[in-house]
């Protein structure tokens, strides 16, 4: 079973509203500076994994800092998922800043069938990701909702991009210390964090938190699979593309060429997110 762990979709008039959510929300601003950007909808999604072989995909909206476009996007991946529960898992968009309307948020949403929260974007969203207590109510929702929490990371280093941003490794790092028994997953490799898993402390600290291949041809070369396998265990990677950003075929084929056994890259693939968010189909191999 192959699963995207990490896709974005949203509603076909986003395509048509560029200069309105530009204005509305800041995260959109962002990861979106120039007019005809690639967005995708529920159908296109679809399409690509049917033409890829992809089994299952994580849908989300982004870290939005306006509550309306947040709920028209969340409404959104309700009723996709809704019409395609075999093949989507959807996740619900908050700012954490909102304080008790994002819990009210989370709720709904849960209620609706949504299984996560993110993906998060401290920067755009302007909250402090190290701040405990501002972030204790969401993030203890979410662990009594089991709901998972997704994270936009960057790296401290290396070539600017769009949406490219201050939460680095060590700010992470707290975050995660901060709230030991929350399923966490950090987007784009954790923007390096995977890779001091060979510290002696991090395994152990690191118990409840998975790593996600999004947009990783844009971030690193193709040796990444391997080297991280090696540092956090292919047991803590989700394979995710950060579609539309990323085509499936892309990574899959970085995945197949990554030098893994078969249990390696099937853990990777699909099973891994499968147990995560209980779906069926944990435990296939990868020949």
């Amino acid at each position: 079973m192959i699963i995207d762990a990490h896709c974005h979709i949203l509603p076909e008039s986003f395509a048509g509203r560029y200069a309105e959510l530009t204005a509305r929300d800041a995260t959109f601003a962002s990861l979106f500076p120039q007019p005809g950007a690639r967005l995708a909808t529920a159908e296109d999604l679809l399409g690509a994994m049917h033409q890829a072989g992809v089994d299952h995909a994580v849908i989300a909206g982004f870290g939005w800092t306006d509550p309306e476009v947040a709920r028209e996007a969340n409404d959104y991946v309700i009723q996709a998922v809704a019409r395609h529960p075999q093949r989507l898992t959807g996740f619900c968009s908050v700012n954490p800043a909102w304080g008790a309307a994002a819990l009210a948020e989370v709720e709904r949403c849960a209620a609706a069938g949504l299984r996560g929260i993110g993906e998060l974007h401290p920067d755009t969203q302007e909250f402090d990701l190290t701040e405990q207590s501002r972030l204790a109510p969401l993030l203890n929702l979410a662990r009594q909702l089991n709901l998972p929490v997704l994270l936009h990371t960057s790296e401290p280093v290396g070539h600017q991009y769009p949406g490219k941003g201050h939460t680095t490794p060590d700010r992470v790092y707290r975050f995660i210390k901060n709230f030991p028994d929350n399923p966490i997953i950090c987007a784009h490799w954790g923007g390096g964090l995977a890779f001091y898993g060979l510290m002696p402390e991090l395994p152990g600290e690191l118990e409840n938190v998975y790593f996600d291949t999004a947009a990783s041809p844009f971030l690193y070369r193709p040796e990444v699979f391997s080297v991280a396998a090696q540092t956090i265990g292919a047991e803590k990677i989700l394979f995710a593309t950060d579609y539309p950003l990323i085509r499936h075929r892309r990574l899959l084929r970085q995945v197949a060429d990554s030098g893994l056994d078969s249990d390696s890259r099937a853990a990777i693939l699909g099973n891994n997110a499968a147990r995560l968010l209980g779906l069926e189909g944990a435990g296939e191999t990868v020949d």
